[in-house]
């Protein structure tokens, strides 16, 4: 026996995956090259596939496989007969005593370097056609964990064989067209990080859902990582944006989610288990499991990695109780995001609404329907239905076969990188994860939809749903002088469509953030006090949970909310409309009703700009500025432009900006830009004297339709009067074109009337507009026939010094 049994994870890198498989070799690909970086990987070493060859030899198990393979081909043995028997020779072998003496040597030496007699140890299979780029399902193998003493150490390892030949294991290398005799396995015996004691969790490179490479997604939950993997808890989610993580002035987290954590896996004591898993405290369940230092260290470790291994990668991290440092124990390829084809978005519509059931975390971007099909426990899967909608607790490796013919997925635990969400994903599989009680409130055969392409939240509908997809092919758009934009409604909206080729952000609207995800009025968080029903005051708690001033709720949540919205267009533009909520709308959220009038028009009201220094608001515009504030200054967001909506009067211009400057928020400082909302037959007449406030202007031409023809834009009757097509509207446009060019600032318009009428377009470029904001599903048709325009305007004049590129 020429070839070595044993190999440290410093000799190893990633050409040894023949030698120890994908996980050992890139372990030791780490401990080589990335240490000296600063990413710190708990020390071991390895089996090799000679080792497992000559244990095969030894206990001469060759030919007894090859004959229960044979048999499964032909069809003439059940898969669980063909597990079970192969197992049963790998758990009655003996290790020969060569392979015996150097393992218990490297365990020796293992914990002679971490100072202790008997070191506590994770047991990690690695195949050797395994965490390939093209072939990478979560779990095939077993892992044993807190393994301690040599007797223990050799148990494991034999077990680690054994589970080379699970039933999924097999299953999935007949999927994938492997040799089963080709395939070995190797053993990395690596030191346990007490994260029993702190936490773990998993880590991408790459936005999960939507394939967006400029974040890495950290999970994270207390005690030993397996939970989160398993999908047992609903673990705390935060987001990085990875191109300012050098700046070290920035806070670059964009997204906190606290998750409920309602049980962690911890060492056990006495018996012959070696982990259990235990109920969490409620200080635990509030609690947040890494620190913004911590969470920070580790998205600089996923850029690092990925820079690295050149691709977006898939990570496992750990937290040591005792000393307080992390560990990232597994780095493998990330296989579903990265290998989608780049140039093709898929989007998915809803073309009724039913009644919503339940919500949860939404994997991938789908919309299925059928019936439930609840199992509870993996001893029932044989009863699934193929097409169904699956509805369990959890899934673990068992449940793949069915879960390939499941039209949909729900679970009521796990997390977005849970083993569930993992495998919809590779699978094209809708599924919604972590709903909490899918399994109480779905009914077995029960019709339902599951929509996941309503943002990041998925939502189960009562009923069988018509909806439709479409395809949009953005692989070979032309360019155009007109600067084509998005407008955003939520984050979530934001990285779907981050593969759009869009300039910038031309309208996201503060208030789609505040209704849907802080959901309370901001006065009735400053003032709590004045909140009289119950029932609000109750959830204000609920959702204020975790913050020991409910103001920081408010500010952190649309901060963080901005942010993410902002992030998948950086350095583009990104113009945040300040809130432009109308009384009655301000008084549906939650404690609203007390601090808004009754107003008999309030479309003509009290909104925009007139809210913002008047003294019963003016607190409440303060929170709006401090957010803003943080996504700019503490985040790292300078692409944000702040737009004042609904400015009637030049001295109301000069009042926002003055509590804006009172606010920290100073037009010119820090190279904060300010645009108007142009939306308002003043704003067009006062153009030039606006202008001189402003450094741009974005026609609304809702709201400016509205105002020149006097019609009533939420009146049915009145429907075939409001026409953005109308002469006098274009000529209030023309107007404010030629008076913000003629002042030197930009301007462009956030209307839909150029998705809804290509000659309204054509105008708009006719004119000479700097920039067209458009929903995302009309970008491409849109920008086609903005092209076409510009051609055949070849004598159109070129843009002057005074019309800066919205580009930038």
């Amino acid at each position: 026996m020429t070839e070595k049994r044993i190999a440290w994870f410093e000799s190893l890198n990633v050409g040894d995956v023949p030698i120890v498989g994908g996980k050992n070799a890139s372990l030791g690909e780490m401990v080589r090259t990335l240490e000296e970086k600063g990413v710190r990987v708990p020390g071991g070493f390895a089996t090799t596939a000679a080792a497992f060859r000559e244990y095969v030899a030894a206990n001469q198990i060759e030919p007894e496989l090859r004959a229960s393979i044979a048999a499964l081909q032909s069809e003439k043995g059940s898969l669980h007969e063909t597990g079970e028997t192969i197992r049963r020779l790998f758990l009655d072998g003996e290790f020969p005593e060569a392979i015996a003496a150097e393992i218990r040597d490297a365990y020796r030496e293992l914990s002679r370097r971490s100072g202790q007699d008997e070191i506590s140890v994770a047991v990690r299979s690695s195949a050797t056609a395994e965490d390939l780029p093209q072939a990478s399902f979560a779990g095939q193998q077993e892992t044993f964990l807190n393994v301690r003493g040599e007797r223990a150490l050799l148990d494991a390892c034999r077990r680690c064989y054994a589970s080379l030949f699970t039933d999924r294991a097999i299953s999935y290398r007949e999927t994938q067209g492997f040799d089963h005799l080709e395939v070995a396995l190797s053993i990395g015996i690596q030191r346990m990080v007490r994260s029993d004691l702190a936490g773990s969790g998993v880590m991408f490179s790459i936005d999960t859902e939507t394939g967006f490479p400029g974040v890495a997604v950290i999970s994270a939950a207390w005690g030993l990582g397996e939970t989160v993997v398993q999908g047992a808890v609903d673990p705390d989610k935060y987001l990085v944006f990875k191109p300012l993580l050098d700046d070290r002035r920035y806070t670059p987290i964009i997204e906190k989610t606290l998750g409920a954590k309602e049980t962690k896996m911890i060492y056990a004591t006495g018996g012959s288990e070696r982990t259990t898993t235990v109920a969490t405290t409620q200080k635990e369940r509030q609690a947040f499991v890494l620190s913004e230092t911590e969470i920070l260290e580790l998205g600089r470790w996923a850029a690092t990695i990925e820079d690295h291994y050149g691709r977006p990668m898939d990570m496992e991290w750990a937290k040591d109780g005792e000393t307080g440092e992390l560990y990232m124990v597994q780095a493998r390829p990330e296989t579903v995001q990265s290998s989608r084809q780049t140039g093709q978005i898929k989007s998915y519509r809803l073309k009724t609404k039913g009644k919503p059931i339940i919500t949860g975390s939404a994997i991938g971007e789908a919309i299925a329907s059928g019936q439930v099909c609840a199992i509870r426990s993996a001893a029932d899967i044989d009863t699934f239905r193929d097409g169904a909608i699956l509805v369990t607790g959890m899934t673990d490796p068992d449940w793949v076969p069915i879960m390939k013919k499941a039209a949909g997925i729900i679970t009521d635990h796990g997390g977005t990188t849970s083993h569930a969400a993992i495998v919809s994903r590779e699978l094209g599989v809708p599924a919604i994860v972590g709903t909490g009680h899918g399994t109480e409130l779905l009914l077995d055969g029960q019709d339902i939809t599951l929509s996941c392409a309503e943002g990041d939240r998925g939502v189960v509908y009562e009923g069988i749903l018509e909806f439709e997809s479409s395809q949009v092919d953005v692989s070979d758009l032309p360019e155009t002088r007109t600067a084509m934009m998005v407008n955003i409604a939520s984050p979530a909206a934001a990285f779907r469509w981050w593969r759009l080729p869009a300039r910038g952000v031309g309208l996201a609207r503060m208030e789609f953030i505040i209704n849907n995800l802080i959901k309370i009025h901001p006065m009735a968080l400053i003032h709590p006090d004045r909140v009289t029903d119950p029932a609000a005051r109750r959830e204000i708690r609920q959702r204020t949970r975790g913050y020991d001033d409910p103001v920081d709720f408010f500010v952190e949540t649309l901060a963080l909310g901005i942010a993410k919205l902002a992030a998948p267009y950086h350095p583009h533009p990104v113009i945040v409309r300040l809130s432009d909520f109308k009384s009655n709308e301000y008084a549906h959220l939650l404690g609203g009703s007390v601090f808004e009038p009754d107003e008999e028009n309030p479309m003509l009201g009290w909104r925009g700009a007139s809210r913002y220094y008047d003294a019963r608001y003016r607190e409440g515009f303060a929170l709006e500025c401090r957010a803003l504030k943080t996504v700019r200054e503490r985040i790292g967001l300078e692409n944000v432009i702040v737009m004042v909506p609904f400015c009637r009067t030049l001295e109301e211009a000069d009042r926002v900006l003055a509590v804006m400057k009172e606010n920290g928020l100073e037009r010119g400082r820090d190279g904060l830009e300010v645009y108007m909302m142009c939306e308002i037959p003043a704003n067009v007449f006062l153009a030039e004297e606006f202008a001189q406030r402003f450094d741009g202007f974005s026609i609304g031409s809702n709201d400016l339709t509205q105002l020149v023809l006097g019609v009533d834009r939420d009146s049915g009757d009145l429907a075939p009067l409001f026409d953005e097509r109308n002469e006098a509207v274009k000529r209030a446009i023309r107007a404010a074109i030629v008076q913000a060019h003629a002042a030197g600032i930009k301007i462009g318009i956030c209307g839909q009337a150029p998705s809804n009428y290509p000659e309204y377009a054509a105008f708009l470029v006719e004119e000479g507009i700097n920039s067209i904001s458009l929903n995302p599903d009309s970008f491409v048709s849109t920008l086609r026939n903005v092209a076409q325009v510009e051609q055949s305007l070849k004598a159109a004049p070129a843009r002057t010094t005074s019309e800066p590129d919205t580009s930038r």
